[in-house]
């Protein structure tokens, strides 16, 4: 089954619809200061993904820095990025796959 990998977990934002794409799989919790837990925090991101597929997906949510460094290390395992993309017109998620050959 393909996984949601969600950046960060961020409290008062429902992200159920997100959960049609795959089960969801936090990343960093949501009082994560990446400022003074850089390497840990990293190292966990880096750890997180090291399983990360074609099949399975990124949702951008959280601290840009550390979606900078999901970013990085999904595309290192994968040559196509898969990222979920909210519409609010139409309330949900669309997929969009990045090449990053």
């Amino acid at each position: 089954m393909s996984k949601v990998y969600v950046v960060q977990e961020v409290s008062g934002k429902n992200l159920l619809p997100a959960a049609s794409y795959g089960e969801l799989e936090f990343l960093v919790p949501p009082l994560t200061n990446l400022m003074f837990e850089t390497e840990a925090t990293v190292s966990k991101i880096r750890t997180a993904l090291r399983g990360f597929t074609e099949d399975d997906y990124l949702l951008l949510v959280g601290d840009p820095v550390c979606i900078g460094i999901a970013t990085h290390y999904a595309a290192e395992e994968c040559e196509e990025v898969n990222f979920l993309k909210w519409d609010n017109r139409e309330y949900k998620y669309y997929p969009v796959t990045v090449d990053f050959k």
